[in-house]
């Protein structure tokens, strides 16, 4: 038990340390910013749910004793509840088949909770963080685009004080995309972090359940009615038009990941497929935007089913009757 404490303390107080390393404006602080997860999720994933939650409230205590409430509560939001919630859903499993004293000696399956609800998770978690930290900066449309801009204008001036029109515009352009552009990196490292904290605890043996197959990810069917819904808002104006676009950002990045594995089962009968896949993954991280391909590729997915056909076509043909 001393041991299960010292080890919930010690990666609430490496999350708590990464996170306020931002306080710094050193460059490698916004790197230790955005892994600041990662240890409570080895935590979670490696010695339990528990875990994560003991070191994560012993970290926003810390924090809000140090720094004051705003980092307590934004530590809490954005770094500690994701971590266990998420580390929560990696060890969440069912028994299937026959369970009882009929049942065989042998171990009972158990059917883990599946990757593609997970990715909508993240993508919850990554909208509530970035409407959270928006709505500190005001609690209606016109305040939070005002202070986005002002912030913005008071940045460039610093580093060019000739300002012109097109600055103007570029910066208006930019505070258009700003709340998507935020979830979008929300999403990414909260994804990155659990990937990174599932094979730190599968390399050292802790990791509880079989590593999935990436290739079989699949959102649930109802995201993409829910993405239709957020879109339609998108377009009516004021802050549910924020929220909205914050959604519909967050819903867009989990069907990316889709088309990834998309590819990466598409990909299965190329002799050149490493080349191929470190290609488009090379591409989409020098450029950004071709990440709209995967994007279109997990939505066509999802309704014309390709991974489906594609896997049924590679099937051998049933055996004759005799």
């Amino acid at each position: 038990m001393i041991a299960f404490g010292l080890i919930a303390l010690i990666a609430g107080a490496a999350s708590a340390l990464m996170f306020a390393s931002i306080i710094s404006g050193a460059l490698i602080s916004l790197v230790l910013f955005y892994l600041a997860p990662l240890p409570l999720m080895v935590a979670a994933i490696g010695w339990g749910p528990l875990c994560a939650s003991l070191g994560g409230i012993a970290a926003a205590i810390g924090l809000g004793a140090l720094f004051g409430l705003p980092y307590c509560i934004a530590f809490a939001v954005t770094v500690a509840l994701p971590a266990w919630w998420l580390g929560h859903l990696v060890l969440l499993g069912r028994q299937v088949g026959s369970v009882g004293p009929d049942a065989s000696a042998a171990e009972p399956e158990i059917e883990w909770y599946p990757v593609g609800r997970i990715l909508l998770w993240i993508a919850g978690f990554a909208a509530l963080t970035t409407i959270a930290a928006l709505l500190t900066l005001g609690t209606d449309a016109e305040t939070i685009t005002g202070t986005l801009r002002r912030g913005l204008m008071r940045l460039l001036r610093t580093t060019d004080p000739q300002t012109s029109g097109e600055a103007s515009q570029f910066v208006d352009a930019l505070v258009r995309i700003a709340p998507a552009a935020a979830t979008i990196v929300a999403m990414m490292t909260l994804t990155l972090n659990l990937w990174l904290s599932a094979k730190v605890t599968a390399t050292s043996g802790r990791l509880r359940r079989p590593w999935p197959d990436m290739k079989t990810a699949e959102l649930p069917p109802m995201t993409l009615v829910a993405l239709c819904i957020a879109l339609a808002f998108c377009f009516t104006g004021g802050l549910l038009a924020i929220v909205a676009q914050i959604t519909t950002a967050a819903l867009m990045m989990g069907y990316a990941l889709t088309g990834f594995a998309v590819l990466h089962t598409l990909t299965l009968t190329l002799k050149s497929r490493t080349f191929w896949l470190g290609s488009t993954y090379a591409v989409v991280v020098v450029f950004g935007w071709p990440v709209i391909a995967m994007v279109i590729l997990g939505l066509a997915d999802a309704v014309f089913g390709f991974r489906e056909r594609f896997l049924r076509s590679r099937q051998p043909p049933p055996l004759p009757t005799p």
